[in-house]
């Protein structure tokens, strides 16, 4: 019964590509600029070239990390591969509002003890306390998953 999944959420295909898109358009400028006009000074070159480096890294990462998607149970939230993201009775706020400091279509939990650093670029982040879920999902996936963790919270008392 705790392992029912209530909620799902995934990356549709076009929001994914057109994602990952814009990071490899990011490294084609930056890379395309250090080399049709280099600059006079090499080691700006340099920089130039591991920034469009970096940047296709970081999308070969979207590309993996988009593929994952999120699951809600009665007793964790947790992501296709296995990885736990935050036990549900670890959750202390769901913030969800207009000001709130979230990925774009998506929210942000706050848990009472901090987890290790993770990034998925485009689904899902934490930094000690805080998660971040969002980024290329729908944003209709995120809030009936968010609405679903404030009941399990509130049904928790």
């Amino acid at each position: 019964m705790d392992d029912e999944v209530l909620a799902v959420a995934r990356a549709s295909a076009p929001r994914r590509w057109i994602g990952i898109a814009m990071v490899v358009a990011v490294a084609a400028v930056t890379l395309y600029v250090a080399f049709s006009t280099p600059p006079a000074d090499l080691s700006f070159q340099v920089l130039l070239v591991l920034i469009g480096l970096g940047a296709l890294w970081m999308a070969e990462v979207m590309r993996r990390s988009t593929e994952l998607t999120i699951e809600l149970t009665r007793s964790e939230l947790r992501d296709s591969s296995g990885t736990c993201i935050a036990r549900i009775e670890d959750i202390t706020a769901v913030e969800r509002g207009l000001l709130a400091f979230k990925p774009s279509n998506g929210f942000m939990l706050k848990t009472r003890t901090p987890g290790p650093r993770v990034w998925r670029p485009g689904i899902w982040w934490r930094i000690g306390r805080r998660v971040g879920i969002g980024g290329v999902m729908p944003g209709h996936q995120t809030k009936a998953m968010a609405e679903i963790l404030a009941a399990l919270q509130a049904e928790r008392g």
